[in-house]
């Protein structure tokens, strides 16, 4: 419909005139025929009586969805989602309500920029950017070769599981730093009604650093220059043109020495019993902690158990994740808008000293952006900051004191997301060497004939699960952090940030990912959007990069498939 006077045909237009640009599929021959039903159905007159059925048909059904999300919520919660603007803000209000844990808030603002300077996001990036699986449960297995399975991990609810444990709640002061050497960290209590932030120096011997090249230890934020990436990332940039290299910063798992890092004990106990030394502590901020998030996830997650649809399930999963948020809000990012009617009104916010920009909506509407002069950091971050680190503590310590512990060099991390860990891994049965330690799987999702399939751990947080459910990975491809290709003997599993899910779905194939690879090209592709402007929502055609074999995370190697930490030793050492 681009005309208003096609409102005006008294017939169902034919099935070729059902395209959507945006998925770029005609419609499914059931669909029209569910479409011709409800114009017989409802004795339809007119593309604009069918029209106007579908509109009052969608906001009815939003408004039944609306009144029983409402009711859920007034049922576990007491809490009406009507008087909230946002579903971060009602699962705080929830979280608060259930726990009746009062939290204090900093007044020394040397302690919130202590906590600020410390905040690390989630890890993403790609170790090896190309795996082949070889064994027993693959149809070109070669039993002459070594084998090797390709395993794809997911840890059930990693902030959940962050939440649960013992968090800050008040009583914060500063401690001094004298008192505190290797062996009094390491013999802190593991659930002490006391925590302890620290702000330390660390050296990261080079013993340590072929064993820790795939997953460094401390992440931090990292300026990447030019003069770091490897000789292999230039010749792929000069593809590109060099000048499209930035240099940013980025949160990078390395191998240098930390100075001045603000860590929490338990992660820096993790780190000095993997070998980490300890150089000096330049401060220590000290704090009462307990569990008092627990019951509040443990609720959701048994909610989401006995969920009995797609949408509860959801809506319990998001209550939980939510709250994280909440104690990661960075109220410097607010923004002060004023709606303004009149030139005279315009005029003089645009004469103050705080002002920052304007926005034109209509002749009559315009929008002015001014600078805040107060701000108020009323937010707990110290909160937010421990359960980034406590989440931290879970994958090092599944990765190091797990995986590496069994397999040591026979096994290779070829990415990580966040919450997720892909190995390649040789040994003659994954699935076996999985039953020895399976209190640490979740294979609830598995075949009920697998032999490995158990409810015991089902959506248990904290356990880790096979995202392909025992299906084997033949192949890997991961170009760069957040865009990785895995292929199985029956489907493809493809990601590209920033890259529209229909183009993932019918444009990128795992080939596509391989070819990237192989040639270092960059590929293209159309895509398709709804975007708004003014409050005005146009259909945009765009035509970006889809994908891109340049990642400067890691140090990438001559054969364009296995990478080094940046501050490894052999970097330095050109002994690659």
């Amino acid at each position: 419909v681009d005309t208003f006077q096609k409102f005006s045909e008294i017939a169902l237009p034919p099935a070729s005139a059902f395209y959507s640009t945006l998925s770029g599929e005609h419609v499914s021959a059931e669909d029209y025929e569910h479409a011709k039903n409800v114009w017989s159905a409802f004795k339809i007159k007119s593309l604009g009586e069918y029209h106007d059925l579908y509109v009052a048909s969608d906001v009815l059904l939003l408004a039944d969805v609306f009144e029983n999300f409402r009711k859920i919520c007034l049922k576990n919660y007491e809490l009406d989602p009507a008087h909230l603007i946002t579903s971060p803000s009602l699962a705080w209000q929830a979280c608060l309500k259930m726990s009746q844990q009062p939290l204090e808030l900093f007044t020394s603002i040397d302690m919130h920029l202590f906590i600020e300077k410390g905040i690390r996001g989630g890890i993403s990036t790609i170790c090896k950017m190309y795996a082949r699986a070889n064994n027993k449960y693959l149809e070109n297995y070669d039993p002459l070769s070594p084998s090797k399975y390709i395993i794809y991990l997911d840890a059930n609810n990693l902030y959940g599981w962050a939440m649960s444990q013992a968090l800050p709640y008040g009583d914060f002061k500063w401690i001094s730093p004298d008192t505190f050497n290797k062996e009094q960290i390491l013999s802190m209590h593991e659930n002490s009604e006391v925590g302890y932030i620290f702000e330390v120096d660390l050296e990261y011997p080079t013993e340590l650093h072929n064993l820790h090249s795939d997953y460094p230890l401390a992440p931090e934020k990292l300026l990447i220059k030019k003069n770091m990436i490897s000789p292999t990332s230039r010749k792929i940039l000069q593809t590109f043109s060099f000048e499209n290299f930035h240099e940013s910063e980025k949160l990078v798992p390395n191998l240098m020495n930390k100075n001045n890092y603000i860590v929490y004990y338990k992660n820096l106990q993790l780190y000095l019993s993997l070998g980490l030394k300890l150089t000096k502590v330049h401060k220590v901020l000290s704090f009462k902690q307990k569990p008092w998030l627990k019951p509040y996830i443990e609720f959701n997650t048994n909610q989401r158990k006995l969920a009995s649809s797609s949408f509860e399930k959801d809506f319990f999963k998001l209550l939980n994740n939510s709250v994280y948020g909440k104690t990661m809000e960075n109220v410097r990012k607010h923004s002060n808008v004023q709606l303004v009617t009149s030139e005279k009104q315009a005029k003089k916010l645009v004469a103050a000293p705080t002002f920052k920009r304007f926005k034109i909506i209509t002749d009559s509407l315009a929008a002015l952006e001014k600078i805040k002069s107060c701000i108020t950091l009323n937010r707990p971050i110290y909160i937010g900051f421990v359960i980034l680190e406590l989440s931290k503590v879970l994958m090092y310590n599944f990765h190091y004191n797990h995986i590496k512990k069994r397999y040591m060099d026979k096994a290779n991390l070829l990415f990580t997301d966040t919450d997720s860990l892909t190995y390649e891994i040789e040994t003659d049965d994954i699935y076996k060497d999985m039953e020895e330690n399976l209190d640490v799987y979740d294979t609830s999702d598995y075949p009920q004939d697998h032999a490995l399939y158990s409810e015991k751990n089902k959506k248990r947080i904290g356990c880790f699960k096979d995202e392909m459910n025992s299906k084997p990975i033949i192949e890997f491809v991961g170009l760069r952090a957040k865009m990785y290709s895995m292929l199985t003997p029956d489907s493809e599993k493809k990601t590209a940030k920033g890259v529209s899910k229909v183009v993932i779905q019918q444009k990128l194939k795992h080939s596509n990912y391989l070819q990237c690879l192989k040639e270092n090209k960059s590929t293209k592709e159309n895509m398709v959007l709804i975007k708004s402007e003014n409050h005005d929502i146009y259909t945009v055609r765009q035509n970006k990069t889809a994908l891109s074999s340049f990642d400067d995370k890691r140090y990438i190697l001559d054969d364009n498939i296995g990478t080094f930490a940046y501050g490894h030793y052999k970097i330095n050492e050109n002994q690659i």
